[in-house]
């Protein structure tokens, strides 16, 4: 055959993959996706939902992702629906720089576990294809942000009575702060916020805050109920941006509060002070995890965004949101001296500190993070995020509680 008869060589010039991560507002930001596309030379697109539409998509179409972004709890719902793949830790280039806190389920030996959801339950993939705290070379889901959420309330409405000193989750069914109060409308969330607040109130007892009995859960909404038929609660928040502007026009002077919305009324100058409970926080761990049919060059792209997640600059973009990252040693570098000082060691901000676009200042000078560092507030864990035996009854009830 004559050169000019053979075939022509295949093209084998490739181009670049695109990965699709499904996850929530949380993470999915686009100055996050913008820089991983430099730095991978990946295409990324963002599937953004809310947490709830998030979990139902990762149990019910994993091959509509590659990567599914959420939180450890949800591990419950995804790995026993077989949506997810294990995450081989000989692939993950800063397996040893991630810190103790998802790995053993506590930053220091006499730090409590807390009840509900650790992350350590289902990290591991265990030898019989379970998941649990026993270490393997494989895990559900590589542990990436994380924070502690309690309440935040405006100073200026502060009962006079109560004493910033002795902050506690009653706070938020004191009769008191009636007509003045939001919980998150998220069953799995709020339901813990509330049966915090009715512990610490003396209104219900629980035997365990992280999985509550049909009879349990039935006591905390009959509760609930109740209080609302007084015209307790003011509203119910389904997002954050709700949840600032509810407190910005004064319609709220306590309700449940994240960090993102803290970070607003900040830049808002609304004096707002989160709280630190004296029966501890509720706490919530996110990762990610490779969906069931990822594959080849896509699971390849897959691994170097789950290595760039926790390589350090990202975390940093986190930080400045008030989230902490796995791998904050890593992240060190990328903060400047006064916002490592700020959000992770507990000290005044020696400066202005502004967002990760630097257009706009989030703490001023002087301003000291509501609970201290990141060991005290992470060691000071009630209960995680989680999914109770009864779900499904809570979910239900909770309706009941937000229907009445």
């Amino acid at each position: 055959m004559s050169d000019a008869a053979k075939p022509a060589a295949p093209n084998v010039q490739r181009g670049p993959v695109t990965l699709r991560v499904l996850g929530t507002s949380v993470t999915l930001l686009e100055s996050i996706r913008q820089r991983a596309r430099e730095d991978l030379g990946l295409r990324l697109d963002f599937e953004v939902m809310d947490g709830v539409a998030a979990q139902r998509t990762g149990v019910l179409a994993p091959d509509s992702f590659d990567i599914y972004d959420q939180w450890f709890h949800n591990v419950d719902f995804v790995w026993p629906a077989g949506a997810i793949q294990p995450i081989d830790i000989k692939r993950i280039h800063h397996w040893e720089a991630i810190n103790d806190l998802p790995k053993t389920g506590r930053l220091t030996p006499h730090a409590p576990l807390g009840a509900g959801g650790n992350p350590v339950d289902r990290l591991y993939v265990q030898a019989d294809g379970s998941c649990g705290a026993r270490p393997s070379e494989r895990i559900t889901m590589l542990p990436v942000s994380h924070n502690v959420d309690s309440f935040g309330y405006r100073l200026d409405m502060l009962p006079p009575s109560l004493d910033i000193a002795d902050e506690s989750w009653a706070w938020l069914l004191d009769p008191r702060w009636r007509g003045m109060v939001s919980l998150q409308n998220d069953s799995a969330i709020g339901a813990i916020d509330a049966a915090l607040a009715a512990k610490a109130a003396g209104l219900v007892q629980f035997e365990d805050l992280g999985n509550l009995t049909v009879a349990e859960i039935d006591n905390l909404i009959d509760c609930l109920i109740q209080l609302k038929r007084q015209q307790h609660f003011r509203t119910f928040w389904s997002n954050q941006d709700q949840a600032s502007s509810d407190m910005v026009r004064g319609r709220v002077g306590i309700e449940s509060l994240w960090s993102p919305a803290m970070t607003d009324l900040n830049k808002r100058q609304i004096k707002v002070r989160m709280a630190a409970p004296r029966e501890g926080y509720r706490a919530w761990y996110g990762g990610m995890s490779l969906s069931r049919s990822v594959s080849g060059r896509t699971l390849d792209a897959a691994y170097d965004y789950l290595n760039w997640w926790i390589s350090g600059w990202p975390g940093a973009v986190m930080a400045r949101q008030g989230y902490y990252i796995s791998t904050p040693e890593l992240t060190r570098p990328h903060l400047t001296s006064s916002e490592w000082d700020f959000w992770y060691a507990g000290k005044p901000a020696s400066e202005d500190l502004y967002d990760s676009s630097g257009s706009s200042c989030m703490i001023h000078r002087g301003e000291i993070r509501d609970g201290g560092d990141y060991l005290t507030r992470m060691s000071r864990i009630a209960v995680w995020n989680t999914v109770m035996d009864e779900h499904n009854y809570l979910v239900r009830r909770w309706n009941d509680f937000m229907s009445a």
